[in-house]
């Protein structure tokens, strides 16, 4: 049996920064584990740059600016005490990722560049890709004290009586299902976009893992529901153009050429926050004002009046190549073929600590986007994701740490219960003859999702939707693998994630459902606008066997107020 002091599972920004910081204590034994290389992450696929309030640009931004606009952002669902600590933290954390070798793009005085973002009130978002701080991350990895093993899926989180023990996890490259124990565990799994699975602009691992894995384990999930669909997703591929043109004056257009924008934010236009934007196009095409059909419907993002030095060698060099790579087009001589596209999942698994990123199960701490620190509230401003990466990675894994200093490890009878368990699942999928494929129930599921629990929302579509994947769930529990291979059985993996997919996207559809309101991303066309009264508090999800239910816990406010009834489009 592997036994760790503490276990990272997830190689993305978050899992690498907690490992660094529990690898500090050199009597620890650290090990992170993740389902692919921590250098294919969805932290090396993001391009938005880090919010951070380093005046370089603006002397007038500060961090009681940076938390307001995070807050009004997120249509006030987001803890203020959690907000007023990440923008406090943001700063030293982006110096210390510069320190460790990401480069950022400078001014002309030396300093790092700030520009402003959508939802922002000033210039702080510090240019670099999410490539290059995976990078520099990794860079720092290779030289710690931290046992790395890579293709390995996590398939159980093993509690039981309140107790962490440790992981089931399936090592493709050496065809073993492996019980794992561990003093503590910070879960760094990322999001799970891929519930839309074509309509995502999200890696394909990105399947809810570690939300999921928790979810089943007792550890409640909150504001599964809020969903941030980004604008500007290339229709054809789904692959992402980010706010930074609409940040360069980049207009939104219609079939009937006009910018669509001024009906909808006539102050901010283009630059408003992208749930409106998200929504803005959505409505758009409802209305016939599109172009293409079906899932092929989408409005422009023209680009051909803007400064050809921005895309050639400047700050739009990355969208440049972008267009021309994947919608093989010149975006100086023709606008892009855009639509939203599932993008980042402000709710995930609950922290009830954001000072430690603990969960309600002793010893299990989560960061990155498959935790939800109420942070981002009801929708995630442009910037915010991977600051919140590295402050709170550094966070959880400094306190799992801290845990495993005192925890007692013994030999462990619940992970071999568990592994016994798995291994008797793999034989009976193998040996399963089943006539509904796997793929099958994924499209599916995307689908029914895409339609019904998508950008706008309605009572008939959800309760559509939870008919549909409770049917789907049954012929889940019927299907079996093709592939009976113990090595690199991407059957059984692509198994495990559609049943965590399943798992989430029951949870995601009962808390949109139960949200009779609009805030942020969540837009319920039958309750069009936010009810404080009600609903300004966040949903918790818990599940027992097949069976879920739903709470809810107020939002914790320190200094602003709503503003009252916010006007959507």
């Amino acid at each position: 049996m592997i036994s760790f002091d503490v276990l990272i599972v997830g190689g993305g920004g978050a899992g690498m920064r907690a490992a660094l910081e529990a690898s500090k204590h050199s009597n620890l034994k650290v090990g992170i584990i993740s389902k692919t290389s921590p250098l294919r992450s969805t932290t090396g696929c993001t391009g938005g740059g880090l919010n951070a309030v380093f005046n370089n640009s603006d002397d007038t931004d500060s961090f009681e600016k940076h938390a307001y606009d995070t807050i009004t952002g997120g249509s006030f669902l987001g803890d203020q005490d959690a907000i007023d600590f990440f923008v406090k933290h943001s700063p030293d954390a982006i110096t210390e990722l510069a320190e460790f070798g990401a480069p950022f793009f400078l001014d002309s005085s030396g300093k790092i560049s700030q520009r402003q973002g959508p939802g922002s009130s000033a210039p702080r978002t510090c240019w670099t890709l999410g490539h290059a701080t995976a990078h520099a991350l990794y860079d720092q990895l290779l030289y710690a004290n931290v046992t790395e093993l890579s293709m390995c899926n996590i398939l159980e989180l093993v509690v039981t009586d309140s107790a962490v023990h440790g992981v089931i996890a399936y090592d493709s490259l050496t065809g073993k299902l492996i019980p794992i124990a561990a003093k503590s565990i910070v879960i760094a799994t990322g999001g799970y976009g891929r519930v839309y699975w074509s309509r995502t602009t999200t890696p394909l691992g990105c399947t809810g893992d570690g939300v999921a894995v928790c979810l089943n384990a007792g550890i409640p999930v909150k504001d599964p529901e809020f969903i941030q669909f980004h604008p500007s997703a290339l229709v054809d591929s789904g692959v992402l153009i980010s706010d930074a043109p609409r940040t360069e004056g980049a207009y939104l257009l219609n079939n009937r050429n006009e910018r669509f924008m001024k009906n909808y934010a006539p102050e901010q236009m283009e630059k408003a926050t992208r749930d409106l934007v998200a929504i803005a196009i959505e409505k758009e095409i409802e209305a016939g004002r599109g172009l293409g059909h079906e899932l092929n419907s989408h409005v422009l993002l023209d680009l051909r009046h803007l400064d050809k030095n921005l895309l050639h060698g400047g700050r739009l060099s990355q969208t440049d190549y972008t267009a021309k790579t994947f919608a093989l087009v010149d975006p100086l001589q023709s606008p892009l073929p855009i639509r939203p596209s599932c993008h980042f999942t402000m709710g995930g698994i609950d922290i009830v600590d954001y000072h430690t990123c603990a969960t309600i199960i002793p010893g299990v701490f989560a960061a990155g986007e498959c935790a939800c620190l109420s942070i981002h509230g009801a929708n995630r401003l442009g910037g915010n994701a991977l600051p919140e990466v590295v402050v709170f990675g550094k966070v959880a894994g400094a306190a799992a740490a801290l845990f495993a200093l005192t925890a007692p490890q013994q030999y462990d009878f619940a992970l071999d219960s568990a592994l016994q368990k798995w291994q008797e699942k793999f034989k009976y999928i193998s040996n399963k003859k089943s006539s509904i494929p796997l793929p099958e129930i994924r499209d599916r599921l995307a689908q029914t999702l895409w339609h019904n629990v998508g950008v706008i929302r309605d009572e008939q579509r959800l309760n559509k939707a939870i008919v549909e994947i409770d049917i789907l769930q049954d012929r889940y529990t019927q299907t079996g693998i093709a592939d009976t291979n113990h090595i690199g059985n991407t059957d059984f993996i692509h198994y495990a994630e559609i049943g965590n997919m399943l798992t989430i996207a029951k949870a995601l559809t009962i808390g949109a459902l139960n949200r009779r309101e609009t805030r942020g991303s969540h837009f319920r066309s039958d309750y069009c606008n936010n009810d404080d009264t009600s609903f300004l508090k966040h949903t918790i999800i818990t599940k027992e066997d097949n069976r879920y239910n739903i709470s809810y816990r107020p939002v914790t406010m320190t200094k602003y107020l709503p503003v009252g009834v916010e006007k959507y489009v």
